[in-house]
């Protein structure tokens, strides 16, 4: 099992909750700096899951056009459920930014002053 589902199997149901900005602000800064870096990690790991899944279901993929061997595959749908049950990719992003798992720099040129 790959890192990053281990890391979803975990429970996340704690995620769902409001957050304190002033606990985001306190990590950058700045609201809108923690912000963007919880989006683009929540895109790193959509990216991931969506590559993940894709091989999976290219194991079943059928090469051929006919119709008769067009058929629904029970695997491919139980792989698929279990995609979809996953948390959204920005409760994880939220969660490792609050965890100090993300790294991240300031730029010169970055507004988070």
């Amino acid at each position: 099992m790959s890192r990053l589902r281990r890391q979803l199997s975990v429970s996340t149901t704690n995620n769902v909750e409001t957050r304190d900005l002033n606990e985001l602000r306190k990590k950058t800064g700045n609201v809108y700096g923690s912000i963007a870096i919880i989006a683009k990690r929540a895109n790193q790991i959509n990216i991931s899951l969506k590559e993940e899944l894709h091989n999976k279901l290219e194991e079943f993929a059928s090469h051929t056009d006919s119709l008769e061997e067009i058929h629904e595959n029970k695997e491919q749908i139980e792989i698929s459920r279990a995609y979809e049950r996953m948390p959204n990719p920005a409760l994880l992003a939220t969660q490792e930014f609050m965890e100090d798992k993300v790294y991240f720099r300031k730029n010169e040129d970055d507004l988070f002053h």
